[in-house]
């Protein structure tokens, strides 16, 4: 773990802004967020369908380009009204760990392949890159399926595994898509604790999307976004148990 300054900020948004078109057609999906996420916290992002949710998140992982506003990554300007940074795919994928509703694992790898396969695309070597899945999975308590196919998984032990590719590369920021959708009470409220935990292990900021009501009274942060705007208000902090 890297403990630098590097993540010292977390993730920090300022003005972000994304018009999609032109002219009488154009459409302003996000018109002013302002968000900021401090190493080891884990804050929930809710809003109705249509609010742009999906458009923020799509923007803060680099996979569409906003159309105004500043992110910071650490103490690193990733964005200030143009990408800052050269190589996006190379940001994905050192920098920011997706958690899905789905996990997405790859079929035909095994847990810890699944796991070690981002740090070796990083180029780091292959022993050291299963050796820190492996470090990961026990700390997630399934590395006694660290062998297993994804196939072989419970849905619990699957997103688990997804949880633990999403952070093999130390990113300073997680966003998690609806990571507890298709999941049961205990097992929602399990994921959620295990996120809190690893956000504080390794000081990352984790961003939760969710509609899910068993999950939103633990956070301690809340942002809403309606109408493109964001709306900071505490949560309720809530005991998981």
């Amino acid at each position: 773990m890297e403990d630098g300054t590097k993540q010292a900020e977390g993730i920090l948004i300022e003005g972000m802004r994304k018009r999609y078109g032109e002219g009488d057609t154009a459409v302003d999906a996000l018109k002013e967020v302002n968000m900021r996420v401090m190493p080891g916290e884990v804050v929930g992002l809710i809003g109705p369908s249509g609010s742009g949710k999906s458009t923020l998140l799509k923007c803060l992982g680099a996979v569409i380009e906003p159309t105004a506003g500043r992110m910071t990554l650490g103490r690193e300007v990733i964005y200030d009204n143009g990408w800052q940074i050269r190589d996006l795919r190379a940001l994905r994928r050192d920098k920011i760990g997706f958690v899905f509703q789905a996990p997405y694992l790859i079929p035909f790898l095994d847990v810890t392949d699944n796991v070690a396969l981002l740090p070796m695309l990083a180029g780091h070597p292959n022993a050291e890159s299963r050796k820190r899945a492996v470090e990961l999975l026990e700390a997630l308590d399934v590395a006694h399926r660290a062998a297993a196919m994804p196939s072989q998984l419970s849905g619990g032990e699957q997103q688990r595994v997804a949880i633990a590719r999403a952070l093999v590369n130390r990113p300073p920021v997680i966003l998690a898509d609806e990571p507890t959708a298709p999941l049961d009470s205990q097992r929602a409220l399990a994921v959620i604790r295990i996120l809190n935990r690893m956000a504080r292990q390794y000081q990352t900021a984790i961003i939760v999307v969710t509609h899910d009501e068993k999950i939103i009274p633990t956070f301690r942060r809340i942002y809403h976004i309606r109408d493109g705007r964001t709306h900071e208000e505490a949560g309720e902090g809530r005991e998981f148990e």
